[in-house]
């Protein structure tokens, strides 16, 4: 999200986010509609980073009717809501912290990918799940659900280039390096040599290789947890794909940085030697949120001067330096909890996704909270999800028609949900999500 443009195109709330100057921008795209990416070059979408390249099999949008690209906001308001009227129960739409207001204001829930699924089980009358969130995310809620309920994503294209970074080819073909390298006999204390373990932001199949390997799936909040649940049963944790969340993890438990190499998978064994993997700890997917990897001391110093006694608040997606810089990291519920909790007035500099800062800031108005970083991209795949996709998946639904349905192969969905049961056995199950009081 750091190609360059001469002006700011993405809406601002809160004034505090621009004190610092801007050198560079969010790319220009971002005040075009998503449709516009649909088809032609195939991207992430607008104002993704240049750097994350799509893979040619990642899923594709088909061109949106044009009843709905050119309809107004007002237009698509009422039919959205007539829509969501008609089908009453028979409906429920999830909304991710980081998708767009003009789309959470239809939420029934709103929270981060984990919760959102568990959310989806209260409505057991829903016959279809309207996920406004990426793809990763509709297939875990579509493994969670009933076989008789249906799981759409209103936009294919509206993936993640994190989960991207580590698929199932790359992944299988790391493994066969690793148990070349250690074996599969378990030591003395029953450990097998190593363990994988997967952050719930990745495909359904690579969910399923940790269920079939021994492994557990992780979020930002239990990542601890499922770590040293992992040691107990595993010499080693391969961890992906999110190096950050895995590095800043094992390093407040104790695990030294040069116990947590790097695993890079177009370099034979990762880019290491033998003797640095066998002394390894944590092996690190190369793979990293482009959302959080903007954000960097520097914001955090700039913060500081200009309001003293902030309170900085990072999500542990992003570089470790950051988060030692910071006053705390935390998944994207706990920020919200965090300063939802403050009692006296409080100025809160929150390094993640702003769309969820700016929700918090309007939420919050007794705390002074702005985004640490000046250039405040929003995440692009989410921005893929518009009022215009959501009003014809909608009134397809009215009309009997499922579009864009997300369903995970049973052979692949059994495997994952072992990992995901055994995440869910370490602590009672997760809260729903907040219900959206629109």
């Amino acid at each position: 999200m750091n190609a360059s443009s001469s002006t700011l195109e993405f809406p601002v709330s809160d004034p505090l986010s621009y004190t610092a100057p801007v050198a560079s921008t969010c790319s220009s795209g971002l005040s075009a509609a998503p449709w516009t990416f649909d088809g032609g070059v195939h991207t992430y979408g607008p104002g993704a980073s240049l750097l994350d390249i799509i893979p040619s099999a990642a899923p594709r949008q088909g061109e949106l009717p044009d009843e709905y690209r050119r309809a107004s906001a007002s237009d698509l308001d009422l039919r959205i809501r007539a829509a969501k009227l008609a089908l009453g129960e028979r409906l429920v739409i999830l909304g991710h912290f980081y998708q767009r207001d003009e789309v959470v204001q239809y939420a029934d829930f709103v929270g981060d990918s984990f919760q959102l699924a568990q959310a989806a089980k209260t409505r057991p009358d829903a016959e279809a799940i309207v996920f406004c969130g990426v793809h990763f995310m509709a297939e875990t809620a579509d493994m969670l659900s009933r076989p008789d309920q249906s799981v759409i994503l209103p936009n294919l294209a509206a993936g993640c280039s994190m989960a991207d970074m580590a698929d199932l080819d790359s992944v299988t073909e790391c493994w066969e390096q690793l148990e070349e390298l250690f074996g599969t006999e378990p030591d003395a204390e029953g450990r097998q040599p190593v363990l994988p373990v997967t952050y719930m932001n990745c495909s359904a199949a690579l969910k399923a290789f940790c269920g079939e390997h021994g492994g557990v799936v992780c979020t930002s909040s239990n990542a601890a947890t499922v770590l040293k649940w992992a040691f107990e049963r595993g010499q080693r944790v391969l961890f992906f794909p999110d190096q950050h969340l895995g590095r800043n993890t094992a390093k407040a438990m104790g695990i030294p940085l040069e116990q947590m190499p790097m695993w890079d998978p177009r370099r034979p064994l990762g880019g290491s030697s033998a003797e640095t993997l066998r002394n390894a700890k944590v092996l690190l997917w190369h793979g990293f949120c482009s959302v959080h990897k903007r954000f960097t001391v520097d914001q955090i110093r700039q913060a500081r001067a200009q309001h003293p006694g902030v309170r900085v608040i990072v999500h542990p997606e992003c570089p470790m330096d950051v988060v030692d810089a910071a006053d705390e990291s935390g998944s994207t519920d706990s920020i919200r909890k965090a300063i939802e909790g403050a009692t006296e007035p409080t100025a809160f500099a929150i390094g993640t996704e702003v769309n969820l800062v700016q929700r918090l800031a309007a939420q919050n108005p007794r705390h002074t909270i702005f985004c640490l970083d000046p250039v405040i991209c929003p995440c692009s795949t989410m921005y893929r999800i518009h009022p215009g996709y959501l009003a014809w998946v909608l009134e397809a639904l009215e009309r009997g028609e499922v579009l864009n349905r997300i369903a995970v192969p049973e052979a692949t969905a059994a495997n994952a949900r072992i990992a995901l049961e055994r995440m869910l056995a370490l602590k009672p199950p997760a809260q729903p999500a907040t219900g959206a009081a629109l």
